[in-house]
């Protein structure tokens, strides 16, 4: 047994033997974190079966991303607590990865949804839904500001509360039911950012959940009316009563090119009359 494991390796065999490329081996030998076990007259490399335990923690270490400069001091100070400290300390940043992983994969399984949802939706239908509640956060909505100022607002909203990025959330604006059985539908209340988890602050909206009117929008935002006109109509021929906001949220802005082409998707919260 001390014979076979004294035995010497080519570069060739001893990285056929782990499956890497031998020029794997001659990179750790040219940065220092595992030299041949001897060096033949001809110059070439030989190991042997002592180096493979090196060359394994070496492999797995560069596949938790260790850099070689941390594997080449771990090798210079080589014991168990030393690997102990640094496999915590990957371990730690395996699982920030994980975490930043699902986070997104929701993203990704939300948006999928939606665009499930938008393709097999007849946006000219009006229709009755049941929702969950939501946390919103809101901003302030100022009447006839420009878009770059409405959409800067709201970015300010996710840098605040430490969202990753705009496209994890949706979002849009809010116009209380006085204003709409008022005719006026554009007095708008705020912007909201729906919160991907529950949180308690001032600026936060508790969408309630429940039964909701929800209908569709296309293309020039200032014939919204007529759709507000419409479902008026409709909510007054099926004995239907708004309370709380209006929420609109675009539904296919990551999908086209041209604002003739916007949908927004409007739910209002209803109560059936009691006859």
């Amino acid at each position: 047994m001390l014979l076979q494991k004294s035995k010497l390796f080519t570069i060739g065999q001893f990285a056929d033997l782990h499956h890497i490329n031998k020029k794997t081996l001659m990179w750790y030998d040219e940065t220092g974190i595992l030299k041949p076990a001897v060096i033949g007259e001809n110059g070439y490399r030989y190991y042997t079966y002592y180096q493979s335990s090196v060359l394994e923690t070496i492999l797995l270490l560069r596949e938790l991303g260790v850099s070689i400069k941390e594997i080449r001091d771990f090798m210079s100070r080589r014991s168990a607590a030393a690997l102990e400290q640094l496999l915590t300390e990957k371990i730690a940043q395996v699982d920030k990865t994980v975490d930043h992983l699902l986070e997104i994969k929701r993203t990704m399984i939300k948006r999928r949804d939606d665009m499930r949802r938008l393709l097999d939706t007849d946006i000219s239908a009006i229709s009755l839904v049941e929702k969950a509640g939501n946390y919103l956060v809101t901003a302030p909505f100022t009447t006839n500001a420009p878009f770059e100022q409405e959409m800067a607002a709201i970015l300010a909203q996710i840098k605040k509360h430490s969202i990753r990025r705009l496209y994890d959330v949706s979002y849009g604006v809010m116009i209380s039911v006085d204003n709409l059985y008022r005719g006026d539908f554009e007095s708008y209340s705020s912007m909201f950012i729906e919160m991907p988890q529950p949180v308690s602050e001032k600026d936060i909206h508790v969408q309630p959940g429940g039964k909701y009117l929800r209908a569709f929008n296309k293309g020039d935002w200032g014939l919204l009316y007529q759709k507000y006109q419409e479902i008026l109509e409709y909510a007054a021929d099926n004995d239907l009563h708004f309370y709380g906001f209006s929420y609109e949220t675009g539904i296919n802005d990551i999908v086209i090119d041209e604002l003739d082409d916007y949908i927004i998707q409007i739910e209002i919260p209803v109560k059936e009359n009691k006859r």
